[in-house]
C-alpha cells in the first residue's frame, strides 16, 4: 500500500516543480534566496548579494524573517476570529515586506514561497494576508493593482485547503561551464 502513494507524491512534486518553472527568473531567484534566509539553509548574504543594495535588502529580510517561527507557532487550527487575531498581524507585516521587494508579483508566487516558509497549515490564511498586504499604501499603485488582480476567485473563495506539506524546495544551482566539459 505504501508504494501506491509514491506515484501521487511524485506527480505532486513534479507539479510543484512545473509551477516554480513558470515563474520569472527574478521571482525564482527571490524565492530561492528567501528560502535560504527563512529556513537558514545557506549563507544567504554570501550567496545572493551582488552589491551593497542587495546586501542591505538581505539583512532587512533576515530581520523580518525572525518572525517566522512565531508565525509558525501562531497559525491556528481553526478559522475563528479570536484565533486569527494573533497570526494575521505578523503574517501581513511579513507579507508586506516581501511584496514590497517587487519580486513576488502574483498570488501564486507568494503562496508558493509561504507554503514553504511557514508550512501547509498557513494555506487558509494566505489569501487574506496577501490581499491586506497588497492593498497597503506603501506599495506603488500599479504594483497594488497587479498583485490584487493576480489572485483568482477560486483562491480567494476556497472552501477548503490541502494539508499536504510541499515537497519541492528549490535551491541555488551552480551554472556549469559547458566549454570546460570534455567532448
Amino acid at each position: 500500500m505504501g508504494s501506491r502513494g509514491r506515484p501521487a507524491e511524485g506527480a505532486m512534486t513534479l507539479a510543484e516543480m512545473k509551477e516554480f518553472a513558470g515563474f520569472g527568473a527574478s521571482t525564482q531567484r527571490y524565492i530561492r534566496r528567501s528560502l535560504d534566509v527563512g529556513l537558514d539553509r545557506e549563507d544567504a548574504l554570501g550567496r545572493w548579494s551582488r552589491d551593497l543594495v542587495e546586501a542591505a535588502s538581505i539583512r532587512a529580510q533576515a530581520q523580518h524573517y525572525r518572525r517566522l517561527q512565531a508565525i509558525r507557532d501562531l497559525v491556528p487550527g481553526d478559522s475563528g476570529l479570536q484565533a486569527s487575531e494573533q497570526v494575521m498581524a505578523p503574517l501581513i507585516t511579513l507579507t508586506a515586506f516581501d511584496l514590497g521587494q517587487g519580486r513576488l508579483t502574483s498570488f501564486s508566487a507568494y503562496r508558493f514561497l509561504y507554503e514553504r516558509l511557514v508550512g501547509a497549515q498557513v494555506r487558509p490564511w494566505l489569501p487574506s494576508a496577501f490581499c491586506a498586504a497588497a492593498a497597503m499604501p506603501q506599495l506603488h499603485p500599479e504594483l497594488r493593482r497587479k498583485l490584487l488582480q493576480s489572485i483568482s476567485e477560486a483562491a480567494a473563495t476556497a472552501s477548503g485547503w490541502s494539508s499536504r506539506q510541499p515537497a519541492f524546495f528549490p535551491y541555488w544551482v551552480e551554472k556549469v561551464d559547458m566549454t570546460a566539459l570534455p567532448h
